[in-house]
């Protein structure tokens, strides 16, 4: 781009020391962002925190630093630089307070919180990104409506807020982590708008760019170092979760076949050896042997300790029952029809019944017999006796 004409850098000047006031507006700001977003920490609430970072003002007094860093403007850089030391400050005491009166143990802390403890290179370039686009903004005013979306990206203030929340527990490594976070984010954006400005052509002296971007990439190069090492560490605990996982799944039997995972590996690799979590949905309990036994497997197969730690879950099946069909009422208690459900028709049912009388139709004939050839032998002055039927109507 064409270099900006000098009007256009006192105007740009002008606006930059403005937004490094250290007044009312600010600190308010400040304070009321803080408190924000360590409420939303505490309460494990993304959305809290997000309102957090679009309230805070930090990152107004950065492209003062830059600007004056680039333009060896003692007075911008030095009222710039004071300006968000102060909000900096104020951020890590007011944290502070809050934490010491919730007094939450650091065992406790949210996975917000934890997530803003360990940062990597890839923050550093979420950093750069982000305050190239706010360098953008400031030189190019019709986009300053992007500068609410940076303030989320860049997000200044929570990692100061865990600073001063774990401060408040004397969790030093978390506090150290965060406010690595909080240097990365600062150095990144210094960074990004020193770039835009020259590129936009946005300076004076181009015997002053050099040095002013070589002091910038030394203290961003001494952050690079723990970046990477955290950033290499989280890449190879991720391929020795992934291989784990697949191990335990494809070639045991305690893993593989009788429990079933219920949620992802969660591995503590403060202890040593490291230590897995395994939540699972079991059939039969797992015996402290079993655990063993896989324990020495993973040190065969992939050459290092772990300590399994299983959090079975019983699982226990249960299922219904098909419904009884009850036998239907004969006239006779001793006998049982056959259910028709089975297949048998009204008419097989029928000649089923006159089977079964025939038997009593038989006995009653052969009594009638007897008794009449009974009859037919007594002796004389007894009356004979006949059995005939009457009709109906006959005397």
């Amino acid at each position: 781009m064409p270099k900006a004409t000098l009007k256009k850098l006192l105007r740009l000047r002008k606006q930059l020391l403005k937004d490094a006031e250290l007044e009312l507006n600010y600190v308010v700001l400040v304070i009321s962002s803080c408190a924000i977003a360590t409420m939303g920490l505490l309460n494990n609430s993304p959305a809290v925190i997000i309102g957090a970072m679009i309230v805070a003002p930090l990152m107004q007094p950065l492209r003062g630093v830059a600007f004056g860093a680039l333009e060896a403007d003692l007075q911008l850089f030095r009222k710039s630089l004071w300006t968000g030391l102060v909000g900096t400050g104020v951020a890590i005491f007011l944290s502070w307070a809050i934490g010491r009166f919730v007094n939450l143990p650091p065992s406790e802390f949210s996975s917000e919180m934890l997530s803003r403890t360990q940062p990597n290179l890839v923050d550093l370039g979420v950093a750069i990104a982000a305050g190239a686009v706010s360098g953008f903004a400031k030189i190019r005013p019709r986009i300053s409506d992007a500068l609410a979306g940076t303030a989320i990206a860049v997000a200044l203030m929570p990692p100061l807020c865990v600073v001063g929340i774990s401060l408040s527990q004397g969790f030093f490594a978390a506090s150290w982590g965060a406010f690595l976070l909080y240097c990365t984010n600062f150095l990144g954006i210094i960074l990004a708008c020193m770039l835009v400005f020259v590129w936009g052509g946005y300076y004076i002296e181009t015997e002053k760019i050099g040095r002013a971007l070589g002091w910038t990439f030394a203290l961003v190069g001494a952050i690079v170092i723990p970046l990477f090492w955290s950033f290499w560490t989280l890449l190879a605990e991720a391929n020795i979760r992934a291989t784990l996982k697949e191990v335990l799944q494809r070639e045991t039997i305690t893993v593989g076949q009788q429990v079933s995972l219920l949620r992802a590996i969660e591995i503590d690799w403060n202890q040593n050896p490291p230590e897995v979590q395994l939540s699972v949905n079991a059939k039969e309990p797992i015996t402290p042997k079993q655990v063993r036994e896989v324990e020495e497997f993973l040190y065969d197969r992939m050459q290092r300790r772990f300590t399994l730690v299983f959090q079975e879950s019983q699982v226990r099946e249960v299922r219904g029952q098909p419904p009884q069909t009850e036998a239907p009422e004969t006239e006779n208690p001793g006998e049982k029809m056959p259910p028709q459900s089975q297949g048998g028709s009204s008419k097989d049912i029928s000649n089923e019944k006159a089977k079964r009388m025939r038997p009593l139709r038989a006995t009653v004939v052969e009594k009638l017999q007897w008794s009449t050839l009974k009859d037919s032998r007594v002796g004389p002055g007894r009356e004979k006796k006949s059995y005939r039927k009457t009709e109906p109507g006959a005397k």
